[in-house]
């Protein structure tokens, strides 16, 4: 990143080297300012802790739109997502679904493409979980 005065800088900046080939559905990194809210990692269960399905898609769906809520409480909204790291249970049934997750997430996020990190995990903590997401944002000042 170019040196520039923080006055100068927008709210939020996509890091993108010159010559490197553009990612798919995320980003390399971002530069932002403004008020930093940490979401802890959210599973595919309602507000109520339940879960009402056992597909992967489905809890991600849950899980994104858990994110939104959680989100609107500091008065933010999905284009202030800065950092996403989702934990999968089966990473074949992950790179299996990636069509249908890309839908639901532009569907629940937008196209906001946060920097992210996809690991593979033995297990989460609720064993009907197949996904947990955490997530970082910064709403502008």
């Amino acid at each position: 990143m170019s040196e520039v005065d923080v006055g100068e800088r927008p709210a939020q900046q996509v890091l993108q080297p010159a010559g490197w080939t553009a990612p798919k559905g995320y980003s390399n990194g971002i530069a932002a300012r403004g008020c930093t809210v940490h979401i802890s990692g959210q599973i595919g269960w309602d507000g109520q802790c339940h879960f009402h399905s056992s597909d992967l898609v489905q809890q991600a769906r849950q899980a994104l739109q858990n994110i939104v809520e959680i989100l609107a409480e500091a008065g933010g909204k999905p284009e202030h997502l800065v950092r996403m790291t989702w934990y999968v249970v089966d990473k074949r049934e992950y790179v299996a679904a990636l069509p249908r997750l890309g839908e639901v997430y532009r569907e629940v996020i937008g196209r906001n493409f946060p920097a992210m990190t996809a690991v593979q995990v033995v297990g989460l903590i609720e064993d009907a979980a197949r996904v947990e997401i955490e997530a970082t944002a910064v709403i502008p000042d």
